[in-house]
């Protein structure tokens, strides 16, 4: 009778240690094979395949590499862990851009060998350590740390590439790069400029992993006061310093068993860089307070926005760390390279738009507005252009989007009698603010005023206060109150959906 248990494969040359991975492998439920040599491991794989591969680094005829290398030859599919001396990261690096799914450094901690071989053939390991609280839909830190991590649940493999829309040459070899890297454990480095969607790219390269089942935990490294990066990254214990009155997990804790995505890495002090170089090489961490060590199994996937080869030059970021974080890059290309894909960027994110404003169609885009996005610089990429849709949906009153709704400045022309038009004619009329006494706009301030830290939450603060007066005045009738505001009744509610001005007094 055939096994249907997962097939793994053993390479050492110490008897000691080969029979304790057999051990605690066979304890694990798997059939175990072992070899002390690289021609002896080959003479195995010739004669039938297996689920993993645990090969130590340094044997007698090669090294574990070599036997990595004919895998990849041969369009093998088995996994590959592979096992290195304490302290030799170069050799763990050259193993993982070399196509090993993970590695472990002797002395090899047992529960940390059982978690990555129960990684590599795709189950999790029934002593993997998870928080209940972290597994299920997606958890919101609370408080100040809702801005600076986020904890979430697996999605769809499929759903993980299809929310990189286009069909470019640049979008589509990012996306074969995400399906290369995913089957490893190879830290991934993720590069482009602000609102290219580098966070899409971490949590596809975590959808398609055999991690998927684990949590996606998204830390904004720039978003994390210094005094307390050290507690957040790691955790902290009862009695540790004033106000901690429990323990508490830290992020690499939350993501045990997941991906951890570390946004702008860039902006981390050298101080804390020091101390997450240790994690990476250690695999533990030690909460603030603690005495020992936790062990912990995450993988890693930063992004930036900087250039860290530079910023190592300038003395800003530690290059051991670069080294560690930069085993495999992915760069995402900035909107303006990809142009060929914003039809369809556009109908994905209006028909994403509508559906969280609850319209009832989805809007598109005039030619002409499409020929505008096209001579669009977009400094701020997608992300921009998602910015002009929204506003784009709220001034349009009917289905399609035109070169007035989307926002960007109309070519101007003088007419015969010297007045200045705008070429699509009085598009714009109507969107001037209102005139108070004495020529001053009643929505801004004096030009001597102090200028608003934050525009665009100023400018929903102003907005939110007119949409009350709006209603109150209309006894919040959203139908009547549009109307006074020269909006129709779905733009009514999406501005008020937006905005959070809700109330259950509605009439309509």
């Amino acid at each position: 009778m055939v096994s249907s248990r997962p097939r793994l494969l053993v390479v050492d040359d110490e008897p000691d240690l080969r029979t304790l991975y057999e051990l605690t492998l066979v304890r694990e439920g798997y059939d175990v094979d072992s070899a002390e040599t690289v021609a002896e491991a080959w003479s195995y794989l010739q004669e039938q395949a297996y689920e993993v591969v645990v090969s130590d680094m340094r044997l007698p005829d090669g090294l574990g590499l070599e036997l990595l290398q004919r895998l990849e030859r041969a369009g093998r599919t088995e996994r590959v862990v592979v096992i290195t001396a304490y302290g030799s990261a170069e050799n763990a690096v050259e193993a993982l851009k070399a196509g090993a799914f993970d590695y472990l450094t002797k002395p090899v901690d047992l529960k940390q060998f059982r978690a990555v071989v129960a990684a590599a053939s795709g189950r999790m390991s029934p002593r993997a350590e998870r928080s209940p609280a972290l597994s299920g839909a997606t958890v919101e830190a609370a408080g100040a740390r809702r801005e600076r991590v986020r904890v979430a649940a697996a999605g769809s493999p499929t759903a993980a590439l299809a929310r990189l829309v286009g069909t470019s040459e640049a979008i589509t070899q990012v996306r074969g790069l995400i399906e290369r890297v995913s089957r490893s454990m190879a830290p991934v480095l993720v590069h482009g400029e602000s609102g290219t969607g580098k966070e899409l790219v971490a949590r596809a390269v975590h959808e398609l992993s055999s991690r998927s089942a684990g949590p996606f935990v998204a830390v904004n490294c720039g978003a994390i006061p210094e005094n307390l990066l050290e507690a957040e990254f790691f955790g902290y214990r009862k009695g540790a310093f004033t106000g901690a009155a429990e323990d508490r997990e830290g992020f690499f804790q939350a993501a045990q068993g997941g991906t951890l995505f570390l946004d702008e890495i860039g902006d981390l002090p050298l101080a804390m860089q020091s101390k997450l170089l240790r994690v990476i090489q250690e695999r533990a961490v030690r909460p603030v307070g603690a005495v020992a060590e936790v062990p912990t199994h995450v993988r890693i996937v930063s992004a930036t926005h900087k250039d860290l080869a530079q910023e190592v030059q300038a003395g800003r970021f530690r290059q051991d760390l670069f080294y560690r974080l930069n085993v495999i890059q992915v760069v995402v290309p900035p909107l303006r390279e990809r142009l060929d894909d914003l039809p369809a960027i556009c109908s994905a994110l209006l028909k994403r738009i509508a559906q969280d404003a609850g319209a009832d169609q989805v809007p598109y885009l005039s030619r002409q507005a499409l020929e505008a996005l096209s001579r669009h610089p977009f400094a701020g990429n997608v992300r921009e252009l998602e910015n002009l849709l929204h506003r784009a949906l709220a001034l349009s009153s009917g289905d399609e989007l035109g070169v007035a709704d989307i926002g960007l400045a109309p070519e101007v022309h003088k007419a015969e009698d010297g007045s200045v038009a705008g070429r699509h004619g009085d598009a714009g009329a109507g969107l001037s603010p209102p005139v108070a006494a004495g020529g001053a706009s009643a929505l801004f301030p004096p030009p001597d005023a102090p200028l608003p830290k934050d525009l665009q939450a100023y400018l929903d603060e102003v907005e939110r206060e007119v949409l009350h007066r709006a209603l109150q005045k209309h006894r919040y009738n959203r139908t009547a109150a549009g109307e006074s505001l020269g909006l129709s009744l779905r733009q009514m509610r999406y501005r008020m959906a937006r905005l959070g001005v809700l109330s259950d007094k509605d009439v309509d």
